[in-house]
């Protein structure tokens, strides 16, 4: 289970934009917190953005579960509406898991994104 997660990304207010969009179908919302935004689902924030700190930050990967693959797709969708780079659009990733059905996207900065249900097809 993932408690948080942080990335420090270059621009605040454009990465907001970006996962408001995207985080939107997993039932993420987001809050202002000073510099840095959260993104509720709920009453806990499990996902934090803030101003980077150094230039040179890496490609990190973080995976949302989704409720069911309908979820997933609806994440893809979104991704596509804001013309987010897609790496894996939804699918069954069998080597992971059998029923590991995912979809992976590039947000502003360069990370890794992905929503992930692990339930079999309906």
């Amino acid at each position: 289970m993932i408690d948080h997660v942080s990335l420090q990304v270059a621009d605040v207010a454009a990465s907001r934009a970006f996962y408001e969009v995207v985080l939107g179908p997993l039932g993420m919302r987001p809050v202002d917190v000073g510099d840095a935004v959260g993104f509720a689902d709920g009453t806990r924030f499990p996902f934090w953005i803030s101003p980077a700190q150094r230039p040179d930050d890496r490609e990190l990967h973080i995976a949302f579960e989704a409720a069911d693959r309908g979820v997933v797709d609806a994440f893809h969708r979104a991704a596509v509406s804001i013309g987010a780079e897609i790496l894996h659009e939804p699918r069954v990733f069998p080597e992971y898991h059998p029923n590991y059905y995912g979809c992976f996207v590039r947000d502003l900065d360069g990370h890794n994104v992905e929503a992930v249900c692990y339930l079999p097809a309906a």
